[in-house]
């Protein structure tokens, strides 16, 4: 997780995803290459680390591209970027063992749920819907099993329902005037935070960057880390 998701987001779903999940763990930080408790993970022979990041290489869980065969009867580690795209992009480039991980992606079955935020373009998704979207795949293709797939997915409605409600009351110092519009209403980004984004998508395309943005707890043994 980086720094400012850590100390800063208040909205932010990484850390709900984790207390969610009970094996899930958080690490805060930016370069991970001697980050003791991640290299730790990477390194156990039990383990089989992936990490969840779209690209050319990576491998979409959403058509069976991963097999439980492939595992050789160890523990599936599965590794989340927290963190804005552009953070998330130097969190990967300064991190090297992370860079040679195995990666892992998937076809979104839904679009963003995400009203109090806008997202930098169709296809992205929160940590929490990222999760749950994996965890998803990751049950279809016999690798991890979710017996409550609608658990995070309310909870993430109520945590913006809260947020809403705050929103909505002027005696509050967040006060909007006008209402959240509804996600498939709202228009992409313009001028210069336009082209960073395009220039994010295209360069996750070329298999280099994209975000990607852990209840249940045979469900939680696959998504062990959040970094």
């Amino acid at each position: 997780m980086h720094p400012k998701e850590f100390k800063r987001e208040k909205a932010g779903t990484g850390r709900l995803t984790h207390l969610c999940l009970p094996t899930s763990e958080i690490h805060m930080g930016i370069a991970f290459d001697t980050h003791a408790a991640v290299q730790a993970l990477l390194r156990d022979p039990v383990n089989y680390p992936v990490l969840l990041y779209p690209g050319a290489t990576a491998r979409n869980l959403s058509n069976g591209e991963l097999a439980p065969a492939e595992l050789g009867g160890r523990r599936l580690v599965v590794i989340l970027l927290d963190a804005t795209w552009s953070c998330a992009r130097k969190m990967l480039r300064l991190s090297p063992t992370l860079q040679a991980l195995p990666r892992i992606m998937f076809t979104p079955v839904a679009p963003s749920r995400y009203i109090i935020k806008q997202q930098p373009q169709e296809g992205c998704l929160s940590t929490l819907e990222a999760t749950h979207e994996t965890l998803l795949a990751l049950a279809r293709s016999g690798l991890d099993e979710y017996p409550l797939p609608d658990q995070l997915v309310s909870l993430f409605t109520r945590m913006q329902d809260y947020q809403i409600r705050c929103a909505q009351d002027p005696d509050r110092a967040g006060y909007r005037r006008h209402a959240y519009s509804a996600p498939e209403t709202r228009q992409g980004p313009r001028g210069a935070s336009a082209r960073r984004s395009n220039f994010l998508l295209k360069t996750s395309e070329a298999g280099q960057a994209e975000r990607v943005g852990s209840s249940q707890p045979s469900a939680s043994d696959s998504l062990k880390a959040r970094v």
